[in-house]
């Protein structure tokens, strides 16, 4: 199953788009590189530390150029504005949101370009969500990402 599939699948499953915006309103870390590791992880793949760094460095442009300034002007309009009708705000405000959506699949194609071949069976969401978490961010999100790992779909 391809990655943009895979992860539209998992982030509709209870308890997981919690998870992912908890890990990256709370943590700062970056939901489409957690969903790819949980699918590399659940598709039997095993990228080596310079992958894993490649696609932390690939979400990392994609994350300070586009995907993070069109959420905040997203969440900047989510709340009514003194003299602005709320249908051409909220208009404007879907807009945006569909734009981040397609920014996210593009780092999503982006990312599954970097995954080495399937090596063997599934392997657990959280080895790998958690080899990511590390190279990401100084803090490793343990206890996020077992709630994460945990929501997963198997």
């Amino acid at each position: 199953m391809r990655l943009w599939d895979w992860a539209i699948a998992a982030y509709g499953a209870p308890g997981v788009a919690e998870a992912c915006l908890a890990l990256q309103d709370s943590n700062e870390q970056n939901v489409p590189l957690l969903l790819w590791s949980a699918w590399v992880a659940r598709t039997g793949r095993k990228p080596d530390a310079e992958t894993i760094e490649a696609a932390c460095d690939t979400a990392r442009a994609w994350d300070s150029v586009v995907v993070a300034p069109l959420r905040s002007v997203r969440r900047t309009l989510k709340a009514p504005v003194p003299d602005i009708d709320e249908g051409p705000r909220e208009a404007i405000r879907n807009r945006i949101k569909a734009l981040e959506l397609e920014a996210e699949r593009h780092l999503l194609d982006a990312l599954e370009g970097l995954a080495p071949e399937t090596a063997g069976p599934p392997r657990p969401a959280i080895d790998a969500l958690a080899a990511t978490a590390r190279i990401w961010a100084s803090v490793t999100p343990r206890p996020g990402l077992i709630r994460l790992a945990d929501a997963l779909p198997a």
